[in-house]
């Protein structure tokens, strides 16, 4: 058994003693709610809290308004299951004993943080998409698979202790539907990125990817108004964020900012101020110690987030100075590893030989099949061929204050050779600390690059 894998299996034994100080019958109003919303898929400025000009979402405005927005919020990786699973665990994915590579279970020797709040007495759910797997079920007091449950098990829980809820959205996850909100988002409300083609098919595809963004929004108003009828709102905690970037091309499954870079929004009347903002650097991977640390319950060595919760109290405070990101198997084989500071991005690729194609259900979309047509065509720009791109670029080193698309590698730029050496040494000395090394057999792609249609078997 690897280092990683070990570390959980041998403290597993030991949750008792490192909850033994905080007994249930402390579990009384005085102790913070949580409720965590988890997108699926949607890309960190898609909301007007974020200044999209067009997408709909009066709830998320609403959050934050009332609490903290965080402008350097980021996933330890752009993998739906693996995010998932790095959230739970306050573990990256390399780290959490396997489930690294998409719709892999998180092994059962894994700690994940609301088994420790509920040994403190809290009451815990998890209620939509599930995506951690089996083994993980009863840590539990309560799943709920079906979608659109929330509201019920807020009425439904036991009133005498606080509670910790994971809502997990499948929104805006493909394929899209017809009619999902009474008044669709039209051609003419899309923002293109420059790394797609402004083309009629990939705006009506943007369009449904907005609808469904909307209708989420309108789920999470629901559930802020059952927090309020109740009298609940200024002792819960209500954190929003996604699991990846958007599912298009050069979004979901990279580690550019378009694919790791993620709304987070925490509302705490209690104790943060409305209307804040920060600009300070945080990682999904801290989420579970700042709950923890929130709730009065120790961590544990396990986890290997930090505490944002100086942040909570002063959106100026720093609590770390870089974020760490990785991307494996997800439909097709890949290793890619970045450390981000606020102004840097810095990327290495370990299988240059592939392209970087988006997941399969990105390469079925209107929106990568029109991509294809306009490459025969050679009529895509080069920040639109990135997905085609072979080989790709070893290294990669962006700007993201004056190149907020990446779009202009500077790794052979002499004016940041300085920067360059710095953030190899960052990312080297986080793959030495965290036991992160190139698995020695790649993954074979499970579906074609160009078509999406599976080529092998599930698993």
């Amino acid at each position: 058994m690897s280092r990683r894998a070990l570390l959980p299996a041998c403290l597993l034994s030991l949750i008792g003693l490192l909850v033994a100080d905080v007994p249930a019958s402390a579990a009384d109003a005085t102790r913070p709610n949580f409720i965590v919303f988890v997108a699926d898929d949607m890309a960190w400025d898609d909301c007007g809290a974020y200044g999209h000009p067009a997408i709909r979402t009066p709830s998320l405005d609403a959050l934050a308004a009332a609490g903290m927005r965080f402008d350097n919020a980021f996933l330890t990786c752009s993998s739906c299951s693996p995010s998932r699973c790095s959230i739970m665990t306050g573990r990256y994915p390399h780290s959490t004993g396997g489930a690294h590579q998409l719709h892999n279970p998180l092994p059962a020797d894994q700690i994940v943080f609301p088994q420790l709040l509920r040994d403190a007495g809290y009451y815990t759910v998890s209620a939509g998409k599930w995506h951690l797997g089996p083994h993980v079920v009863s840590r539990f007091d309560h799943v709920e698979t079906k979608m659109n449950r929330w509201v019920e098990q807020l009425k439904t829980r036991p009133q005498d202790k606080p509670f910790f809820m994971w809502f997990a959205f499948t929104d805006p996850h493909r394929p899209y539907q017809d009619d999902t909100i009474p008044e669709p988002h039209t051609p003419d409300d899309i923002v293109v990125p420059p790394y797609l083609p402004d083309l009629p098919e990939v705006r009506e595809d943007l369009a449904d990817y907005y609808d469904e963004i909307t209708r989420l929004d309108g789920v999470v108003g629901n559930v802020v108004k059952e927090l309020e009828r109740q009298n609940l709102t200024d002792n819960t905690v209500i954190v929003f964020l996604s699991d990846n970037g958007r599912p298009f091309p050069r979004c979901k499954t990279t580690i550019y900012d378009s694919g790791i870079k993620t709304p987070f929004i925490v509302k705490w009347p209690a104790r943060v101020a409305p209307g804040t903002v920060t600009d300070s650097l945080v990682s999904s991977v801290d989420l579970a110690p700042t709950i923890l640390e929130a709730a009065g319950v120790q961590p544990g060595p396990t986890f290997q987030g930090v505490s944002f919760l100086p942040v909570l109290d002063d959106p100026a405070a720093e609590v770390r100075e870089y974020i760490f990101a990785e991307h494996n198997w997800h439909d097709f084989e890949d290793f890619q590893r970045s450390a981000h500071s606020k102004r840097f991005n810095y990327i290495r690729t370990e299988y240059t030989d592939v392209p970087g194609t988006p997941p399969a259900d990105a390469v079925r979309s209107p929106t990568f099949q029109a991509m294809h047509r306009l490459k025969a065509e050679g009529k895509l720009t080069e920040a639109q061929l990135n997905p085609y791109v072979v080989p790709r670029p070893k290294e990669e080193l962006y700007d993201v204050l004056r190149d907020p698309h990446e779009l202009h590698n500077l790794v052979n730029e002499p004016a940041y050779a300085e920067v360059l050496e710095r953030m190899r040494a960052v990312l080297d000395r986080w793959q030495q600390e965290t036991d992160d090394t190139v698995p020695a057999e790649r993954r074979p792609d499970g579906f074609d690059r160009v078509t999406g249609e599976r080529i092998r078997p599930k698993g």
